[in-house]
């Protein structure tokens, strides 16, 4: 191959991998100059140059001018660096051209090994770069292979594939080869054995990202997403509220006759959603992020940060939810410790200064959207999650 051709070659690599053109010439120079060192020695100092304009590959071994040579593979004196040329002082460089055609077989497969490794490197750090900027997305992509639980996925245009451990995963869910899914991107990490993109579907920010792709506003930043809480699976609760006077933030991600949020149910697997308008008014706030139950009252202790809530005997299972997650929910909803009691449990009437703030709530303050469940016969709890 003459040099014409190698240059012709080096310029189509450099089209074919996006790799910047200097970039790819200091690596190659990097890698021809190691190839030659382990022909020669790494005694003897050597550099690779090469010119893409002239077409020219040229080695040069070089020495440091010194008064007295103490290492003759590095260093010329100065008498003998002069015979070369008279304007040569102690400290210059002198520069021998070396024949190319030295440069031989092995020097030119090593070089070639070392070339591909840092190519690799190279296409590595710009496929990092790049799918850097998928972090935090929702993506579609297609079940490439399942081990052991654990879901690989293909993503698009792109020979990186995601991983969906089984705690990634929505529980229940069945995943099959050749399945298109969608998933939340919510790590991207870079080690020796390469680039590997963790993904989920049970995260809260797989919720926030279909919203924004399912209802508009949201992507737009009319409606606002102020918290979720999930259980991933069986319930996620989200709280929305809005600054425009004219959008009702709660029938807007419903959609009309609920077609918005019944996509967004359908991809999490039939997974009920409760969807919640946030109030600065804590009390207000506490009672709605209980939906579906009705709320007589709230009471609240700030420097607790807790709250005490009243509601009707009848609805005491369903305001607490199947093994408390209704009430769980709410409370990392809402950032507060909630207590819910029945409205039997209130017998007397405090005369000493009472523990909590109560306010009394009109049906008004409810709206919200759930999924009605069966009450259940549970006993109260005093939900200390976060």
């Amino acid at each position: 191959m003459t040099n014409k051709d190698f240059f012709q070659a080096l310029e189509d690599l450099e089209m074919e991998k996006k790799i910047d053109k200097e970039t790819f010439i200091a690596t190659l120079e990097s890698a021809l100059t190691s190839a030659y060192k382990k022909m020669y020695g790494e005694a003897k100092p050597a550099m690779v140059k090469l010119n893409p304009e002239k077409a020219t590959i040229k080695i040069y071994s070089y020495k440091t001018i010194v008064d007295e040579v103490q290492d003759s593979d590095k260093e010329i004196s100065l008498a003998e660096a002069r015979l070369r040329k008279k304007s040569y002082k102690v400290g210059d460089i002198v520069l021998e051209e070396e024949l190319t055609k030295d440069f031989g077989r092995i020097a030119a497969q090593t070089a070639k090994q070392v070339v591909m490794q840092k190519l690799n490197e190279l296409g590595r750090q710009k496929a990092m770069a790049e799918l850097s900027e998928k972090e935090d997305e929702l993506l579609t992509t297609v079940v490439k292979r399942i081990d052991n639980g654990t879901v690989y996925v293909q993503i698009s245009n792109s020979n990186t594939e995601g991983v969906m451990l089984p705690s990634d995963q929505i529980p229940n869910e069945k995943y099959n080869v050749g399945d298109r899914v969608k998933v939340y991107v919510k790590k991207i990490k870079d080690s020796y054995k390469g680039t590997q993109i963790q993904v989920t579907r049970s995260n809260i920010g797989f919720i926030r990202k279909l919203f924004e792709l399912e209802i508009p506003e949201v992507a737009s930043g009319d409606i606002k997403i102020k918290n979720i809480a999930r259980d991933p699976g069986n319930r996620t609760k989200v709280a929305v509220y809005t600054d425009k006077p004219n959008i009702d933030p709660i029938g807007t991600c419903i959609g009309n006759r609920g077609q918005r949020i019944d996509t967004i149910t359908s991809e999490i697997n039939g997974e009920k959603i409760d969807l919640v308008e946030y109030s600065d008014d804590p009390l207000e706030y506490i009672a709605k992020a209980l939906s579906p139950a009705k709320v007589l009252s709230v009471e609240t202790n700030e420097s607790l940060h807790s709250s005490r809530v009243i509601v009707p005997d009848d609805k005491l299972s369903l305001a607490i939810g199947k093994s408390g997650q209704n009430v769980r929910l709410a409370a990392r909803l809402t950032g507060w410790k909630i207590e819910v009691k029945p409205e039997s449990s209130v017998t007397t009437i405090e005369t000493k200064e009472p523990e909590y703030e109560l306010t009394e709530l009109s049906d008004d303050s409810f709206q919200g959207l759930s999924d009605l469940e069966e009450l259940e016969e549970i006993a109260p709890i005093d939900d200390d999650e976060d």
